[in-house]
């Protein structure tokens, strides 16, 4: 039975009177009649019994009210699960995130999602590093994606989350954790420890700015799968890291030491990404949360 069907059939099970069936639902006596003898044409059967007096319901009038009722409402339910929908206030939102390096940005940012959209459902997929992320963001299995970037394709767009500096990662014996700050000179010579992600990848671009500065030509040692790897080796005396103040604060490696660099290589943006032309209402209200959500993740 269709849905307006079972609306009017209602109205006059639950008046028993044509004409106030037809006033509820603001049609005329005539064409509410011809719907319900359709009605009972569709399903064989009669549904009422109608005298000059008084309209009653048959047994299969009867025994048909509860299943259209239970029609009209999962119906009404559908219109407004989808009028939320279209509000994004609720759905779901699949967020890629590099992992334990930005664990407190997007912690922060989900929770503010579950205080103000508790409907909003985040599917977060982690150890993804800034490009193979912003990869599945492009590729249509992602909807969003944090990450560290200094420069984004044309169809990505992006909000700032955080901001950052860049620090060096050293043993905790190295010559140089004397020092209170590093320069580029100080650096020359040292083996280094990188992740992956070509010459595009803020961490690779800022090195080569450092080791221009320092005129040297980095010494590559090691690639690790991620930066709590990165730490490990750099714990285990294989060579010294370029690496974000997020990791210092979230990655815990006891025997590492931290230096700042000076002059420094400016700060770096960590930043909500999606693809342009493909904003759910869901993702709206992402973006719409994550709008001046700025933390100064820096110590």
């Amino acid at each position: 039975m269709e849905v307006n069907k079972a609306r009017a059939f209602l109205a006059v099970a639950e008046e028993l009177h044509f004409g106030r069936a037809a006033a509820r639902l603001h049609i005329a006596q005539p064409p509410l009649s011809r719907m319900i003898r359709g009605i009972e044409e569709e399903l064989d059967a009669e549904l009422f019994v109608r005298t000059p007096r008084k309209v009653s319901l048959t047994p299969v009038g009867e025994a048909l009210v509860e299943p259209a009722r239970e029609l009209v409402m999962q119906s009404e339910r559908m219109v407004q699960l989808v009028r939320r929908v279209q509000r994004g206030e609720t759905g779901q939102i699949r967020l890629g995130f590099s992992g334990a390096s930005v664990n407190s940005v997007v912690g922060e940012l989900a929770r503010r999602v579950r205080e103000e959209r508790p409907d909003l459902a985040i599917a977060l997929q982690g150890s993804l590093l800034s490009h193979p992320g912003l990869e599945r963001m492009l590729s249509g299995s992602l909807d969003a994606v944090v990450g560290r970037w200094d420069v984004l394709p044309p169809e990505v767009d992006s909000r700032v989350i955080a901001r950052e500096e860049l620090v060096v990662a050293l043993p905790v014996n190295h010559r140089l954790t004397e020092k209170t700050a590093l320069s580029a000179e100080d650096l020359a010579g040292e083996p280094w420890i990188t992740l992956p992600g070509g010459g595009g990848a803020t961490l690779s671009r800022r090195l080569q700015e450092l080791a221009g500065r320092g005129r040297f030509y980095p010494r590559v040692v090691e690639t690790a799968a991620d930066s709590a790897t990165q730490l490990l080796m750099v714990d285990a005396g294989i060579g010294v890291a370029l690496t974000f103040s997020g990791v210092r604060e979230n990655v815990p490696v006891h025997s590492v030491a931290f230096r700042p660099i000076e002059p420094t290589l400016g700060e770096v943006e960590v930043r909500l990404a999606w693809r342009r032309n493909d904003v759910s209402p869901a993702l709206a209200a992402l973006i719409s949360i994550a709008e001046g959500y700025v933390s100064q993740s820096a110590g």
